[in-house]
């Protein structure tokens, strides 16, 4: 959310801002409705005072019985006046915040202009793209080959974009969380095990409410929801908080189970396990101070993170500086990591790395006390660590062998027993 007076003083480059994020909401609306919000306040503060002078008035008025009596209808008017416009200021307010829930971030000058993920900018490749001298396997088939996948029954049980991880899949999701988590909580980031139900305002303080609503699952009869990242929980904890200066940078790596609606998607990835409705991620999470230049040192340092995850494990991928109409409302710069997927011959997005500056500390009222004593919201920053099962997709089709098996990472043997390939039929071999 964007602070109001800014968009006051602003208004045009709140607009361009929208137009260069395919956001169509309407500014001049947002300003009528905040100076109706203004002059209706104005008219009830001027009521309300009016009310203490005619109190003040009575008070004095001695023996005069008339003049009392004056005074208290006129009172008695006022106080009329007030109760018929507060439920219309209220309304004003209410329509106003949801607006500016509405009103996107102002996009950093280096983030490309774009419509879609066509626009986005490759700014770094790293790692070979592999070769195979034999016909390389798609992911489904692999694991259904290795025993690793039961989509039939998955979907049997929770329906579409489901699955039952078997095997040496199930335990490779739980090495790949491990792995990601421990490499970096080394760093100095809090690890953290938050909560796969949040309230809504954790949705409304992320960004993914008001807009977001379609891709959140609701829980009956609660006032909770089921996140799609650990972010909207961090988000959460810090609620309404005035955190010390000194405290600052917060560093988190957090783990949850993810659930995603996948609205809009009706035929897309509809085979294997990229997109799908429940997954597994390990997240990072940066509070910081209210200052740009920090910002941008912070999301270096996330993406930096991702990218040595990426190469322990051996996979080829590009950092792409993602366009304006693809970032989202929320943010001000965002890359996306892709690693290389074979069975495709194109990368695709397994990490997004964004900074957001202010705008989801006003929504959820996060701030902080700088070092004159001065009460000011934080900066924000969340990257992807590691999500799975997408991250399987590239990992098993880039290592696969020609006798179907698929060579296992060596950063990655550890979290496995120091199993060094999945077989059929092989559960923990090692050769």
């Amino acid at each position: 959310m964007l602070d109001l007076a800014f968009i006051r003083s602003h208004p045009d480059v709140v607009k361009e801002a929208a137009r260069l994020k395919y956001n169509d909401i309407d500014i001049d609306y947002l300003l009528e409705v905040d100076r109706k919000v203004t002059s209706l306040q104005r008219e009830v503060e001027e009521a309300r005072a009016q009310q203490n002078q005619i109190s003040k008035q009575i008070a004095k008025v001695g023996k005069d019985k008339e003049l009392r009596e004056k005074l208290i209808a006129e009172g008695k008017q006022l106080a009329e006046q007030i109760k018929s416009m507060e439920p219309m200021l209220i309304a004003l307010l209410e329509e106003r915040q949801q607006l500016l829930y509405l009103v996107p971030n102002i996009p950093d000058p280096s983030a490309p202009i774009g419509k879609d993920e066509n626009d986005n900018v490759p700014v770094k490749y790293w790692g070979k793209i592999p070769t195979f001298d034999f016909e390389p396997r798609d992911l489904y088939t692999i694991m259904q080959n290795l025993d690793m996948v039961d989509i039939e029954r998955g979907v049997k049980v929770a329906g579409a974009r489901s699955y039952i991880l078997k095997n040496d899949a199930a335990r490779l999701e739980l090495a790949l969380m491990n792995f990601a988590f421990d490499r970096v909580a080394r760093k100095g980031y809090t690890p953290l095990i938050v909560p796969a139900m949040a309230r809504e305002f954790c949705f409304i303080g992320n960004g993914q409410f008001p807009k977001g609503r379609d891709q959140v699952y609701a829980i009956e009869n609660d006032d909770t929801f089921l996140v799609g990242t650990a972010e909207v929980s961090i988000t959460g904890m810090f609620k309404d908080e005035i955190l010390k200066v000194d405290d600052l940078p917060l560093r988190f790596v957090a783990f949850c189970p993810c659930f995603r609606r996948e609205a809009g998607t009706y035929g897309k990835d509809t085979r294997g396990v990229f997109r799908i409705h429940q997954f597994n991620k390990v997240e990072q999470y940066i509070i910081c101070r209210a200052d740009h230049e920090e910002s941008v040192l912070w999301h270096e340092a996330l993406l930096a993170n991702s990218e040595e995850l990426v190469q322990a494990l051996e996979l080829p991928y590009r950092v792409v500086n993602v366009c304006t109409g693809d970032m989202g409302d929320g943010k001000v710069g965002m890359y996306d990591l892709e690693c290389w997927l074979p069975s495709e011959n194109r990368y695709r997005e397994t990490h997004s790395c964004s900074y957001f500056h202010d705008w989801q500390a006003r929504r959820a009222n996060i701030r902080y006390r700088d070092e004159d004593g001065k009460v000011r919201f934080v900066h924000t920053l969340n990257n992807t660590a590691i999500a799975s099962p997408r991250i399987m997709l590239p990992l098993l089709e880039t290592h696969q062998q020609a006798d179907g098996s698929v060579k296992i990472p060596a950063a990655l043997r550890p979290y496995l027993g120091g199993q060094e390939y999945f077989r059929p039929h092989e559960i923990g071999a090692k050769v």
